[in-house]
């Protein structure tokens, strides 16, 4: 085992934590890529210097480690559909799924490939959804906004350490998925999160479809 410390923003950082991983092994198999933090709170509340610092860490930061090695990387259900209040969070996360998803179609020619983990809440020792601690929150307040933000603070206050996902049986279940033949590209963990991104996904594909005729009506005649 080694543990090393690592800020995934700092390149010698990153260069240096890989180098002092293939020095004691020899090899990187897996890099899961699972830094990162939730920039809570309304877009009009939100500095651009907060902005740019979830960006710097959910993206630019993950890039950077990814290519020293190649990855599996953590994204969430939000990548996928957005929720209230996180609005910049969710900008990091659907720019990583689309950035992985490429890299990936790019990686098939060399036998290597990718996955991304989205996963709904779950508990962690570094309390992810903390508030007070690992979570960011906006920090300017518009008036018009005081309600929703009191009523988003109090549930992500209440939601802390009530998370309903338990994250050893998440780790189970991602080695049951990467010793399988044929192991998906993206993977849901969370129970009811597939029901959930289900239903998000039915109600984009009828939106899609009753605006088809408008949409195949645009080319040159």
């Amino acid at each position: 085992m080694l543990i090393t410390s690592l800020d995934i923003t700092n390149k010698e950082q990153v260069q240096s934590a890989v180098n002092d991983a293939l020095e004691k092994f020899g090899r990187i198999d897996v890099l899961v890529n699972n830094a990162g933090y939730g920039q809570l709170g309304y877009c009009e509340e939100t500095s651009e210097e907060l902005i740019r610092q979830q960006m710097e860490t959910n993206i630019f930061g993950t890039m950077k480690l990814t290519r020293a090695v190649l990855p599996i990387t953590i994204s969430s259900v939000v990548g996928i559909t957005a929720v209230e209040g996180g609005s910049v969070y969710s900008t990091s996360k659907f720019a990583l799924e689309g950035w992985i998803e490429g890299m990936n179609i790019e990686l098939k020619p060399f036998g290597i490939r990718c996955m991304l983990v989205e996963p709904g809440p779950f508990q962690t020792e570094t309390d992810f959804s903390n508030v007070q601690t690992s979570a960011k929150c906006s920090d300017l307040e518009i008036e018009d906004y005081d309600q929703q933000r009191e009523q988003m603070r109090n549930f992500y206050t209440s939601f802390h350490k009530n998370e309903p996902g338990d994250p050893a049986k998440l780790a189970k279940a991602l080695i049951s998925v990467l010793n399988d033949t044929n192991p998906p590209f993206r993977f849901i963990g969370g129970t009811g999160m597939v029901d959930f991104i289900n239903h998000y996904l039915q109600g984009r594909q009828i939106e899609y479809n009753n605006w088809c005729a408008i949409s195949d009506n645009t080319n040159f005649e």
